[in-house]
């Protein structure tokens, strides 16, 4: 059984909470794509966490993770994260962590780039989180990368090494003037944070064909929404990977299987971290409690998030270039103090009224028409099942699940791992 629990949206909709709470019923946990440009993070009884890389199912011991060859790798930052989880009493080990041959290593002269080319750019940044994600994955398809597998040959490495070295000197010299890459500067880190790593690389794609043939159940974990998609997003304000749930296998290294079943995650209000258009976004006051209602900021960069309502022409998008089967509502709680609840329910476009994503300089644009949905004004965290809810939680459940036109079978309604709902 395949499983792939994805964003509706721009990102940081809860994913990581989602997969760390079905995870229990999951034993390999597989992160298909990205690197440390976005965070993840998971509450239990251990503390508060924030994952960078690592796949959520880390902080269960009987699951295995596996980090995919669509994925890039920071290998100092990951050397990082697997210390401060050791130091939080977590078993890290080959037998439960499994990173690609395949993945791709993401170097400090690509993080240098990244913040050059954000600076160059001035007035007008992509709004990269500046940890080198989109030169990373330029290079990749250049043919200029280094992949996981080289780390376990020191001459093919030096090889690789001295011709890449040379291609990014003068790539960054000619471009923003900035030093020279040296081949031993760059040796000197892969082995320094290499040496750590090297026990853990290995073919996951055997890996994982094999234990889907042996019936293991197997969840993919994406990283971002389906509107930070290469292809399919707010281009190009976009990530540089899929994260949509059809490149699942292949970013997971194996392309000849399929998923079974898409959960898609999505908030009970919008946020997006970054630049690029995002039409039913709020400012001033209103703006500024519901981020602080919902401790909206981004769990790699610390960034203040744009908020505003729930847009059901986004998700409703969302939900189809993900192929969502159901979906997991999160942060339902934090729109408790509100009497009444704006919904984005279509796009304006020059006098138009649009039910469907626009691209380009139409979402660009774009100006949301909003309806008022009554709210239910009292806490509900301590809410364990549909029953208990107040009527007028159930009906913005049911008023959004009508909107986007897929069923939602969970609803969290606090951080906390029991704090959640099933609406079956």
């Amino acid at each position: 059984m395949l499983t792939a629990i994805v964003g509706i949206n721009w990102g940081d909709e809860g994913k990581g909470r989602m997969v760390d709470l079905l995870s229990q019923e999951q034993q390999i946990v597989v992160r298909y794509q990205g690197g440390n440009n976005a965070g993840h993070t998971v509450v239990n009884e251990r503390g508060k966490f924030i994952l960078n890389l690592l796949p959520s199912g880390i902080l269960r011991p009987q699951v295995v993770n596996v980090m995919g060859g669509g994925m890039v790798i920071d290998l100092e930052h990951l050397c990082g994260e697997i210390s401060r989880l050791r130091e939080a009493g977590v078993v890290i080990t080959p037998e439960n962590l499994k990173i690609s041959d395949k993945a791709h290593i993401c170097m400090p002269y690509h993080v240098l780039q990244d913040v050059l080319e954000e600076e160059r750019l001035a007035d007008h940044p992509y709004g990269s989180t500046r940890r080198g994600i989109s030169p990373v994955y330029g290079d990749k398809y250049m043919k200029k990368g280094l992949r996981m597998s080289d780390l376990l040959d020191e001459s093919y490495l030096a090889q690789r090494v001295g011709e890449i070295a040379a291609f990014k000197t003068l790539m960054l010299g000619g471009t923003y003037g900035a030093q020279p890459v040296t081949a031993p500067e760059m040796l000197n880190w892969l082995h320094t944070y290499g040496q750590m790593l090297k026990p853990f690389i290995c073919d996951t794609g055997d890996y994982l064909y094999k234990a889907n043939a042996s019936g293991k159940k197997i969840l993919f974990e994406a990283q971002l929404g389906a509107l930070r998609d290469i292809d399919f997003g707010i281009y190009p304000y976009t990530s540089s990977s899929n994260t949509i749930a059809a490149y699942a296998p292949i970013g997971a290294g194996i392309p000849g299987l399929r998923v079974d079943r898409v959960i898609g995650i999505m908030k009970a209000y919008s946020t997006c971290v970054g630049e690029g258009p995002f039409t039913a976004e709020q400012f001033g006051p209103d703006a500024e409690t519901l981020r602080q209602a919902g401790g909206e900021y981004g769990a790699a960069t610390g960034r203040p998030r744009r908020v505003g309502p729930f847009d059901a022409v986004a998700s409703r998008y969302g939900v189809m270039v993900q192929g969502a089967d159901e979906l997991a509502l999160t942060k339902l709680d934090v729109l408790s103090y509100l009497k009444w609840i704006p919904v984005c329910v279509g796009y304006e476009v020059q006098g138009r009224k649009l039910d469907t994503f626009p691209q380009g300089e139409a979402l660009i644009q774009a100006k949301p028409i909003l309806e008022m949905v009554k709210g239910w004004n009292c806490d509900i965290s301590g809410v364990r099942s549909a029953g208990q809810l107040p009527r007028e939680a159930m009906d913005y459940i049911k008023t959004l699940e009508k909107l986007v036109g897929c069923p939602i079978r969970l609803v969290s309604v606090g951080a906390q791992r029991d704090a959640y709902i099933r609406m079956e």
